[in-house]
C-alpha cells in the first residue's frame, strides 16, 4: 500500500466531528496530509485542485514511485487550491515537521521564492515540479514548454488549413502570468503563429474556465462572431469555458486548441468542439520527480537524471529534465492517450459521445 502520513490536525478534526455525531465532507485541500518529521519524509505540494491532472494522476503516480524506490519513505501531501499564500504556509509547515525534501509545483513561481530560500536555509532540498519556481531549487522536471506552445500554434494552423492567412483573426487566451510556464507556452505559440494569422485579441485567462469564457465573450463582442477564424487556449480547462461561450454564440466549426489531454478535452476532440490538445505524459514526469526526491533524500547526485540546465526567473541555474510533449487531434487519440493507458475507449466513449466515437473510429 502507498504510505501517506496522516496529520494530527486532520485526525483531531475528524474525531471532534465524530464526537458531535455528524458526518461531514472535509473540503480542506490539505486533507490527507500528514505529520512526519522523520528523515524519510518527502513533501509534495501541488498548486490547485481545479486542473484535473494533479489529483487524478500526478499525486498517485508520485506516491507510488516513491514507495517503489524507498519502501520506508513517507509522502506528506498538500494542495494550495490556487492560493499562493496557502502554499507558502504549507511549505513552512512541512519544514517545521521535519520534511527533508519538498517537491513543489508553484502556484506563483515568484511568490514562493522566499519560502524556498527559508526551507533551503534549514537544510531542506527543493525540487521544482512542472513549473520552474524561483529560488535555490536543487532540480526541476517538466516538459519543453516552448515546444508545447509551438505544437499548439502549429495545430491551430493545421486545423485552419487554407484559411490560415495573415488576415485571419485569431483569439489568444493565455495562462496565468504568475506561472512561468504560461510565458513559455505563449512564446512558443507566437513563434508558430506570428505573421501567419492576425492575433486580433489576446488576454490572460488565469487558468480558469470562467475567466477564459468571459474573455472569449469580450473577444466576440469586439471582433464580431463571423470574423473569428480560430482560438488559441493555453490549456484544456480554459478551452472548456471557451467552447461553452462559442456554443452560446452559435459559433461552430472553428479550431480551438488546448493542453493537458484532459478527458473532457479528448471528448471534445471526438465531438469536434475542440481541435487539438497537447499530451504531456504525467507518469514519466511524476516518476522523475520521485526519483529526484529520493536521490536528494539519500544524498545522491541528480545530474544523471536532470541532464540539462535551465535558468529560473531569479537567475538561478537549475539542473533539469525536460520531457517531450505530443500534439493530439481526433486522428491520433488511439495512438497517444489510449495506447499509453491514460484513458480507455470506454472512458472516452460514454453514451453522449458514442456516435461521434464511432465516426472517429474509436469503437
Amino acid at each position: 500500500m502507498r504510505r501517506v502520513v496522516i496529520g494530527a490536525t486532520a485526525v483531531s478534526l475528524a474525531l471532534s466531528v465524530a464526537a458531535c455525531g455528524k458526518a461531514g465532507d472535509d473540503n480542506d485541500s490539505d486533507s490527507g496530509s500528514t505529520g512526519g518529521g522523520d528523515s524519510k519524509t518527502i513533501g509534495l505540494l501541488l498548486p490547485d485542485n481545479v486542473t484535473a491532472r494533479y489529483e487524478k494522476f500526478d499525486r498517485p503516480y508520485f506516491e507510488d514511485k516513491v514507495e517503489e524506490l524507498c519502501s520506508d519513505c513517507t509522502v506528506e501531501y498538500a494542495n494550495a487550491a490556487a492560493d499562493p499564500t496557502k502554499q507558502a504556509q504549507q511549505m513552512s509547515t512541512m519544514v517545521t515537521k521535519g520534511v527533508k525534501v519538498i517537491v513543489v509545483s508553484a502556484q506563483d513561481s515568484a511568490a514562493i521564492k522566499s519560502s524556498i530560500q527559508s526551507a533551503v536555509d534549514k537544510g531542506v532540498k527543493v525540487v521544482a515540479y512542472d513549473r520552474l519556481a524561483q529560488g535555490p531549487v536543487s532540480a526541476y522536471v517538466s516538459f519543453d514548454n516552448v515546444k508545447v506552445g509551438e505544437l499548439q500554434g502549429q495545430a491551430l494552423l493545421d486545423a485552419l488549413g487554407d484559411k490560415a492567412t495573415a488576415k485571419s483573426k485569431v483569439v489568444m487566451i493565455n495562462g496565468d502570468d504568475a506561472d512561468p510556464n504560461a510565458g513559455q507556452f505563449k512564446e512558443g505559440a507566437h513563434k508558430a503563429l506570428d505573421g501567419k494569422v492576425d492575433i486580433a485579441y489576446e488576454q490572460s485567462g488565469l487558468w480558469k474556465d470562467t475567466v477564459a469564457a468571459q474573455k472569449m465573450s469580450a473577444a466576440i463582442t469586439q471582433l464580431g462572431a463571423k470574423n473569428i477564424a480560430g482560438v488559441y487556449a493555453a490549456n484544456d480547462g480554459m478551452a472548456g469555458g471557451i467552447a461553452n461561450t462559442l456554443k452560446g454564440a452559435k459559433i461552430s466549426g472553428i479550431p480551438l486548441t488546448g493542453q493537458d489531454a484532459e478527458l473532457a478535452a479528448i471528448q471534445r476532440l471526438v465531438a469536434g468542439t475542440q481541435s487539438s490538445t497537447v499530451y504531456k505524459a504525467y507518469k514519466p514526469e511524476a516518476d522523475t520527480a520521485a526519483e529526484l526526491a529520493v536521490n536528494l533524500l539519500e544524498g545522491k547526485d541528480v545530474k544523471s537524471l536532470a541532464d540539462t540546465e535551465v535558468t529560473s526567473g531569479s537567475g538561478d541555474k537549475v539542473p533539469a529534465k525536460l520531457l517531450t510533449p505530443v500534439s493530439v487531434t481526433k486522428e491520433n487519440i488511439k495512438d497517444t492517450v489510449v495506447k499509453d493507458g491514460l484513458y480507455t475507449v470506454a472512458d472516452i466513449c460514454t453514451a453522449e459521445y458514442a456516435k461521434a466515437c464511432k465516426e472517429a473510429g474509436l469503437e
